[in-house]
């Protein structure tokens, strides 16, 4: 499991649920929670959080110019790349945090991914989960 520190910097209510934006080392990350400030005390702007978000959830690009609609966007750099029949797992260092991806195999020949590569680690909105730093 992914787990980054961050710092709420926005929050958009509709019915029972919320949009966060939330600031983990320059980046501004989304996550859609089904709860409001007025259903938990932690929702609100300049609180510490925890995302949590699972390594098969990390989708990887070696290009920053992407049109799609995958708001959370993480500079990375590969750090080591552990090479299964199937699956491989991919750590990479964002600033002094880590983020781990698991990818076929085959995805990982195709992006000719290498240790040190920069690349975009991508999560989807729904697929973060948010909770009060304890």
């Amino acid at each position: 499991m992914n787990i980054l520190v961050g710092s709420i910097t926005e929050i958009q209510t509709s019915d029972a649920l919320s949009l966060l934006k939330i600031a983990v080392g320059g980046v501004i990350f989304t996550s859609i929670v089904i709860d409001t400030p007025k259903t938990v005390s932690y929702l609100n702007i300049g609180s510490l959080v925890r995302l949590y978000f699972k390594e098969t959830e990390v989708i990887l690009s070696k290009g920053s110019d992407l049109k799609i609609s995958l708001q959370n966007r993480i500079p990375c750099e590969i750090a080591t790349i552990t090479k299964g029949l199937l699956l491989s797992e991919i750590a990479m260092r964002f600033g002094n945090q880590h983020i781990t991806s698991i990818i076929t195999t085959n995805a990982c020949v195709q992006l000719d991914l290498q240790e040190n590569d920069r690349v975009v680690a991508l999560v989807k909105t729904n697929e973060i989960s948010v909770a009060a730093n304890a």
